[in-house]
């Protein structure tokens, strides 16, 4: 398992957070999500399967909002 925290750009509301959560939950490999309105950030807890590019693609495809890569850590 590793840890991925993304910056997530376009977030205003918590109706936001959920739709970040909700999308990101739902990509094969994650195990757990946590997002934060301010700062609007995005941890990701998932298998080595799961990149930090296709977590951010998944994002700009299926949702309004962008996203950065924070950091990825690796046990």
């Amino acid at each position: 398992m590793k840890t991925i925290v993304l910056d997530i750009h376009g977030m205003s509301c918590h109706h936001c957070v959920r739709t970040v959560q909700k999308t990101l939950s739902e990509v094969e490999g994650v195990s757990s999500v946590e997002v934060t309105l301010k700062p609007g950030r995005a941890t990701i807890v998932c298998g080595d399967t799961v990149t930090a590019n296709a977590l951010v693609q998944v994002l700009q495809t299926q949702t309004d909002y962008t996203a950065t890569i924070n950091q990825e850590i690796k046990p």
